[in-house]
This record gives C-alpha cells, sequence and structure tokens, in this order.
C-alpha cells in the first residue's frame, strides 16, 4: 500500500501490529519492505554489516500470519510484526547460529529457543540473524565490539564506532536503530544490551536472570546471562518481554517476576530517583556529556520526581575494582557442557575451539586471550569461585542496589549511559537504556534505569514515564 513507508520508517512494534490487524498493511508486505531495507543497507564495502542472515522462511511466516488474520484468529499486538535474532539464539528456520566464532559458522542447531517459539506462538515473523561480539565479547580484551569471526565488523548507523566493551548485542541495537526490523532480541551478561542501544539511541531492555528462558542461547555465565527486546519504545520492549518471558522447564533457573507494579499508577510526579554517583556515573560523566545527564535530570525533577543525587552503593568502590573468577569459570563450564552435547562443526569443546582459532590465525586477530584464560580456570565447585560468586552478589545486591534502595527510600536507581553495568550484572537485576539526546559532540547520549532483582514489571512502567518525560514515545 502507498503508505507502508511511513508506517515502517517511524512506526512502533505496536503499531505496526496495529497497522496489521486493521489491514492497512499485510504481514507480507511488511516482512517484504523490510527485507528489502536489508538487502540495501547492510551489504557491500559500506553496508552496516549487522544482519548476519536472512531466514528463508520469512516470507512464510509472513504469509501465514496474515492467512491466520484472515480466517479470525490474531494472537495478539505481535501477530505478524518482524523482527530480528542475535546469532547466538537457536533456531530451526535454516539459519545457522555461531555466536560469531568462526569455528561455528556453518552450525545449524538441532532445535529452537524457547524465546523464539514464544515469539512465534505471538505471531511474530522471524526475519533472520544479528552479528554480534564474538562469544558475547569473551574471546579477547582488546576486541572491539563491533568485530566477530564469523561476521566481520558491525557499523553503527548513528557514525561511532562500537569500540572496546560496547556490548556484544551490536548487531541487534544497529538493526533496530536502522529500521530493519520491528524490533530485534539481545542478550546480555553484563553490559551487552544496554552499552549498544545507549550508543545507537534505542531502547534495550535486560531482564532479571531467569525471567527469560535460556535454553537454546549459547551461554556466557548462566547465573548472569539474560536475553532481552531492543527496540523503539519502552511500550515496544514491555510487549516483548510479556511474550517472551515465563517458566520453562528447560531452562531451571527461570523464575517469575513482579505480576503488578509495586507503585499504583506509577507517575514521574513523586517518584524517587536515586543517582548513585561515586564509582559508577562519576566514571563515565565528563565535560561533553555531563550537560546532557544533568538536563535529564532537571527534565524529570521539573515534571515533579525526586532527584536524590547522590544516593550512592555502599559496597560500588570494591566492586568497582573486584576481579572475580565467575566469567571464566562459568563460561567454559557452559560452554563445554553444551559443546559436548551438541559437537557442532566437530568442535566438542573449548580446548577443540582455541585449537582451531590457532589453526586459522586470521579468525581471531585481537587474539584469544579471554578464550585462553577461561579454558585454564578450576570449576564451578573450586573454592575460588564459590568465594568470588558469593561476594560479586554481596556487594552488587546486598551492599548495592538493595542498600542503596532503602538507605535513600529510593523507587529507582538511575546512571549516565551503562555505568551501573559491572554493578546489573552480578546482581542479575533488570536494567532499561533509554536514549536521552547527544552529548556536546553530537553522540547519542542514553540512561539507564535499575532496580531489584524481580521488579521487571515496575521497572517497565517507571521507565516508560522516564521517556515520555525525556520527549520519548513510550
Amino acid at each position: 500500500m502507498s503508505d507502508i513507508s511511513e508506517i515502517l520508517s517511524s512506526g512502533t512494534a505496536r503499531s505496526i501490529g496495529a497497522a496489521i490487524s486493521a489491514g492497512r498493511v499485510t504481514s507480507s508486505e511488511v516482512t517484504e519492505w523490510y527485507l528489502n531495507r536489508i538487502q540495501e543497507l547492510n551489504g557491500g564495502e559500506d553496508g552496516l554489516n549487522c544482519v548476519r542472515s536472512i531466514s528463508p522462511l520469512a516470507m512464510e511466516q509472513a504469509r501465514i500470519a496474515d492467512a491466520e488474520l484472515g480466517a479470525g484468529r490474531a494472537r495478539g499486538p505481535l501477530h505478524g510484526v518482524p523482527y530480528l535474532v542475535k546469532d547466538n539464539i537457536f533456531t530451526t528456520d535454516g539459519t545457522f547460529t555461531s555466536a560469531g566464532c568462526k569455528a561455528l559458522a556453518n552450525f545449524s542447531p538441532p532445535y529452537e529457543a524457547t524465546l523464539v517459539r514464544r515469539l512465534r506462538e505471538a505471531g511474530a515473523v522471524l526475519l533472520g540473524k544479528t552479528n554480534l561480539t564474538e562469544f558475547a565479547d569473551f574471546v579477547s580484551d582488546t576486541m572491539p565490539a563491533e568485530f566477530s569471526g564469523a561476521g566481520g565488523v558491525v557499523r553503527n548507523p548513528l557514525g561511532p564506532r562500537y569500540g572496546r566493551g560496547q556490548g556484544s548485542s551490536v548487531g541487534s541495537a544497529a538493526a533496530v536503530a536502522a529500521r530493519m526490523c520491528a524490533f530485534a532480541v539481545g542478550t546480555e551478561t553484563q553490559n551487552s544490551i544496554q552499552a549498544p542501544t545507549v550508543h545507537s539511541s534505542v531502547v534495550g531492555f535486560k531482564p532479571t536472570v531467569g525471567a527469560v528462558s535460556r535454553h537454546g542461547i549459547v551461554p556466557l555465565v548462566p547465573s548472569q546471562d539474560s536475553p532481552g527486546p531492543i527496540a523503539l519504545t519502552v511500550e515496544d520492549a514491555q510487549l516483548v518481554f510479556e511474550a517472551m518471558s515465563g517458566t520453562d522447564p528447560n531452562d531451571t533457573r527461570t523464575r517469575s517476576v513482579d505480576n503488578k507494579p509495586t507503585l499504583a499508577n506509577i507517575t514521574v510526579n513523586g517518584l524517587r530517583i536515586g543517582v548513585p554517583r561515586r564509582h559508577i556515573a562519576d566514571n563515565v560523566l565528563n565535560e561533553n556529556n555531563s550537560f546532557a545527564f544533568m538536563r535529564a535530570l532537571e527534565q524529570l525533577e521539573k515534571a515533579g520526581a525526586v532527584i536524590i543525587n547522590p544516593c550512592d552503593l555502599p559496597g560500588a568502590e570494591d566492586l568497582s575494582v573486584v576481579r572475580s573468577s565467575v566469567f571464566r569459570t562459568e563460561f567454559k563450564e557452559s560452554l563445554n557442557a553444551l559443546l559436548h552435547s551438541l559437537r557442532p562443526c566437530g568442535m566438542s569443546s573449548l580446548d577443540d575451539i582455541i585449537a582451531y582459532n590457532r589453526r586459522h590465525p586470521d579468525a581471531i586477530p585481537y587474539g584469544q586471550s579471554l578464550l585462553e584464560a577461561a579454558n585454564a580456570s578450576e570449576g564451578t565447585l573450586s573454592a575460588k569461585y564459590i568465594e568470588d560468586r558469593r561476594r560479586d552478589l554481596a556487594l552488587s545486591v546486598d551492599h548495592g542496589i538493595h542498600a542503596a534502595l532503602a538507605a535513600y527510600n529510593a523507587d529507582v536507581l538511575l546512571a549516565p549511559m551503562s555505568a551501573a553495568a559491572k554493578c546489573t550484572g552480578k546482581a542479575g537485576s533488570p536494567v532499561i537504556s533509554i536514549p536521552a539526546g547527544q552529548d556536546k559532540d553530537g553522540v547519542p547520549f542514553g540512561i539507564t534505569l535499575f532496580s531489584r532483582p524481580g521488579s521487571d514489571h515496575t521497572l517497565l512502567q517507571m521507565a516508560a514515564e522516564v521517556a515520555r518525560i525525556l520527549g520519548k514515545s513510550s
């Protein structure tokens, strides 16, 4: 139809779903539009390279969605809405799942991730896979976020490069920012959704660990891993989260989160927002971005929010310097279990991956220091791992998020960019990124809101109000 470009170039997942439901456009037309846009923007020397592969079943799924609507069967607000998933998430549509690793470039999963099944049941249409930082950024301590051996370099549609430490869900963030899909799914262990989304001026939500099943996802640190939506608005993120979340017998760590907000009729007026400064906000604020951060706080305060600045975490200083064995220990153990079970591309252990990389040094231009460190770890039954995990939780939760909220009677905590990622990652708490304009150099700037584990729905409602005040549709 004549208005399809207008609907899709500025539309949200909710508005696109509504247009499909109302018959203004069909899912087939929408899917074709996104596939053409991917072809136009993704490839070539100057292409964004954020999409690794296209699902050969995308148009078939779209036609099925249209047929269901024609028969009076509507699955909900995401019916017929196209999306992309990160290339560490299993699908059985004929696309490969590599986790960015060249040794696994041609791995066809034997089953699909629970979240993919749930999104299909919600009527969403899978377009394909997005590139990521290899092994969710656990290959080398010098490798930039933009790179993977299997996928190459992802480019930010807003210009700046995705540098070291800017989170592994770069392809998903870039694809949403470039309007190559209505929404995408990323994963976060510690930074991997919130960082690339603030650098791409889109919304990213990392749920409480266990709120969304990790079954069918290449692991990094199971005690911290959490898949989550990347979208244009908080409302879209909430829609996708609700479709994906829930307990799953295939992931014994799945849990229920708050079904109702702990605050009735949440508005910004009277909302107590704490700003952790020492060793969190102060670590990233500078003369270029401080004005953007203070402008956001002033907007919220003008709307009636109570800004508690500072609202420091008692354990922040110790957390900032801690060097934990949790990442390398859990990564080795969980990846080895997956590889031993499935033997993808002939790889049965981390030893095999490291050996492959040594035979193919072009696959690891930044080395593989983190893989080698993980392979030398002692295991999750070691006294070192047990003590480190206990300390991580104590500093991030007991002496971190819980302590700050209680000490200042705060409803939520707010940080610039992804400054609190180490804390939210170790705590397993929900965190959401919201665009907040640009810094003085014109670089995208954003804020993150976070709270105690299990408070996902309440946090999303608060985030929607904050986004509204900051001038972003929610």
